[in-house]
C-alpha cells in the first residue's frame, strides 16, 4: 500500500505527490462517493491519502483516506443543501481581493475570514493591483487594512504588474501548505505564476487597458514553489456561503465583536437590537466597523442566495 498527498482534484480523477516524489493519477473506490453525502468532493486536495497501484502500475485506487488536520469549506454554488471542500490539512489560507478591477465586496471577504476562523485555520488578506488604484481607492485600501490588522489579520499589498510587496508575502508562506482564495480576475493564478515562473500557469487578460491575468483556473490543484512552500490554486469564486454554523454563534467568529460582546447586558445578546448590547454600542462608537457589523447582520439572516 503507498500513501500520498492530493495535489490535483477534477471530482473523478486525483493527482497524487508520493513520499519518493513520483505523481500518480488515481480514481476512488465507489464508497468514497456515499461516505459524506453532504460534500460535492469527498476527497480534497491536500488530503493524505493510501492507494494501489492497478495492474499496469501507471495509475492507482485510492483506498483509504487518512485523518485530516483541518480543511476549510463553503456552501456549493449548485446545490444549497452541499458544501465544497477548497482544501484539506493547510497551515494557512489567504484571501486574495482587489479594490477594483474587479471591486470584491466587504461581505464577500467577512464570509472567508469567518470560515477560517470557524475551522481555526490562520488567515490573510493579499490585496492585488496597487498600481491600478486612483487616490479614492488607495483610501479604500487603507481602510480596509487598517479594519483588518487592527481585528488581527496580516494584510498584503502588492502589485503583481510591478512586483512589489512579496517579500512579507513570501516569508509568511515559507515552508507551509496554503490555500490561495479569491474571485476570478484578481490575480490567483499570476501570483503563483510570479513566485515559480516555471510553472508557467495559463491565464487571460481582464482587457487590454487592465493589463491583469484573469483566473481560468478550472479544478483545484497544489502547486510547488522554489522557497519551499506549497500553494494551493483555487478557481475563482463568485460568492461565499457559510456552512455549518449555528445561528446564536455566528458572533464568535468575529473577533472584535466577540471580544466586546462579553460585556452585554445578557449572555445570550445577539446584537441586534437587544437592550445593553455593548456591541451596538461599539459600533455607535466608531469601535467596529460597520461594514463588519452589516456583514454580520447579513450573515444573521442568512441571505444566501447572493452569495453561493
Amino acid at each position: 500500500m503507498d500513501q500520498g498527498i492530493v495535489i490535483k482534484s477534477t471530482g473523478s480523477r486525483y493527482r497524487v505527490l508520493c513520499t519518493d516524489g513520483n505523481v500518480v493519477d488515481c480514481i476512488i473506490k465507489g464508497k468514497f462517493r456515499v461516505k459524506e453525502l453532504k460534500n460535492t468532493n469527498p476527497i480534497a486536495v491536500g488530503d493524505r491519502v493510501r492507494f494501489e497501484f492497478e495492474q499496469s502500475k501507471r495509475s492507482g485506487i485510492i483506498t483509504e483516506l487518512l485523518d485530516r488536520k483541518n480543511y476549510i469549506l463553503r456552501k456549493s454554488s449548485n446545490l444549497s443543501k452541499q458544501s465544497q471542500i477548497l482544501a484539506a490539512n493547510v497551515d494557512h489560507v489567504f484571501l486574495m481581493i482587489t479594490i477594483s478591477y474587479p471591486e470584491t465586496p466587504v461581505e464577500f471577504i467577512d464570509r472567508f475570514l469567518i470560515t477560517a476562523e470557524a475551522y481555526r485555520i490562520p488567515a490573510g488578506i493579499i490585496i492585488n493591483k496597487t498600481d491600478l488604484y486612483n487616490e479614492e481607492e488607495k483610501s479604500r485600501m487603507d481602510h480596509l487594512v487598517s479594519v483588518y490588522e487592527k481585528i488581527g489579520y496580516k494584510c498584503f499589498t502588492i502589485s503583481l504588474k510591478n512586483k512589489d510587496g512579496l517579500e512579507s508575502l513570501i516569508a509568511l508562506m515559507k515552508d507551509k501548505i496554503s490555500l490561495i482564495a479569491g474571485n476570478s480576475g484578481v490575480g490567483k493564478t499570476t501570483l503563483l505564476n510570479t513566485l515559480n515562473p516555471a510553472l508557467n500557469l495559463k491565464t487571460e487578460e481582464i482587457s487590454d487597458y487592465h493589463k491583469q491575468g484573469k483566473h481560468i483556473t478550472t479544478f483545484p490543484e497544489m502547486h510547488h514553489m522554489p522557497f519551499g512552500a506549497y500553494l494551493i490554486d483555487s478557481p475563482g469564486i463568485r460568492g461565499f456561503g457559510v456552512v455549518d454554523m449555528d445561528r446564536n454563534e455566528i458572533y464568535h467568529f468575529f473577533p472584535e465583536i466577540f471580544r466586546i460582546s462579553q460585556d452585554c447586558r445578557f449572555y445570550n445578546c445577539l446584537h441586534i437590537d437587544e437592550p445593553g448590547c455593548s456591541v451596538k454600542n461599539a459600533v455607535e462608537k466608531g469601535e467596529i466597523d460597520p461594514l463588519r457589523y452589516r456583514s454580520y447582520l447579513n450573515i444573521l439572516e442568512d441571505d444566501n442566495r447572493k452569495y453561493r
